[in-house]
């Protein structure tokens, strides 16, 4: 690849240094020897906009994007992908050599990844999955389970309004309880899935009650910083199966990398080390 068509890729978002994807592009480019450049960036909701249309005029391929603006995106997309609209925000976009954006959601794709990296004898079609939480997470994370084909969905959130907004979109593979009920749920779940940020660093423990938690049931959280939450902590102390959130990072970015810079990156315990530095 010549010097003047080195391929840029970044991430968006405010705040954005805490973002950890730009270890693992920079751990793919150099293992994959790639010249190629992946960079954070600060931008505030006015300047999206102008930012994006900017970015592919000096180079740039594509981006990642966090909050706030993964739903902002899709209105500035010249072309978003099914699940993207499903889901109603994008993670990854692609810029084409016109400048058109290309809008895409990879966060459900490195949802199921991981889960089936982290537990391999999970099957979705054995039983229900129970869903904390009802924000832009929670909403790949029931795309994808129900294109897995899991049966049915039990979702609970703080804000039951919330939920319901989400049984509104998916219709009666899923169901709603409220949060004080969501226990009693947990006893009949297959899979249980924290899609909340309580237990992260800095914000509050997830209260939950997880004395009907059975050993059959596989439990992830979404959340990896602390890398094992209170939530798999007690798991494991079931006997279940816990599988943290870092994976999902690192696979939802695989993608994008294949986009951008030409070769499909693999996710392993190299990558997973990278990240964690």
């Amino acid at each position: 690849m010549s010097e003047k068509n080195v391929p840029l890729a970044g991430v968006i978002g405010s705040p954005i240094a805490h973002s950890k994807s730009p270890q693992l592009h920079r751990h793919w480019l150099d293992t994959y020897k790639i010249h190629g450049f992946y960079v954070p960036m600060e931008v505030s909701a006015a300047d999206l906009e102008q930012v994006l249309r900017t970015l592919p005029k000096v180079g740039f391929v594509g981006l990642n994007v966090t909050l706030p603006h993964k739903e902002a995106v899709l209105k500035l997309a010249d072309d978003v992908t099914d699940r993207a609209g499903l889901i109603g925000a994008a993670n990854t976009l692609t810029f084409g050599e016109d400048g058109k954006i290309h809008a895409d959601n990879t966060d459900g794709y490195g949802f199921l990844e991981n889960l089936k990296s982290g537990a391999p004898d999970w099957n979705p079609s054995q039983g229900p999955a129970v869903v904390l939480g009802a924000g832009g997470a929670a909403r790949a994370v029931i795309v994808a389970l129900l294109d897995a084909g899991v049966p049915g969905i039990v979702l609970s959130n703080r804000t039951r309004a919330r939920s319901e907004q989400l049984q509104s979109d998916f219709g009666t593979r899923v169901r709603v309880v409220d949060w004080a009920q969501v226990s009693d749920a947990v006893r009949q779940a297959h899979l249980l899935v924290n899609t909340t940020s309580l237990g992260m660093v800095g914000k509050p423990e997830l209260q939950l009650s997880l004395d009907g938690l059975q050993e059959h049931t596989i439990v992830t959280d979404l959340v990896y910083n602390p890398l094992k939450t209170k939530l798999l902590e007690v798991a494991e102390e079931k006997g279940c199966v816990a599988v943290d959130g870092l994976g999902m990072l690192l696979h939802q970015g695989v993608p994008g990398f294949e986009r951008w810079f030409g070769r499909r990156p693999t996710v392993t315990e190299a990558t997973r080390s990278a990240v964690l530095k």
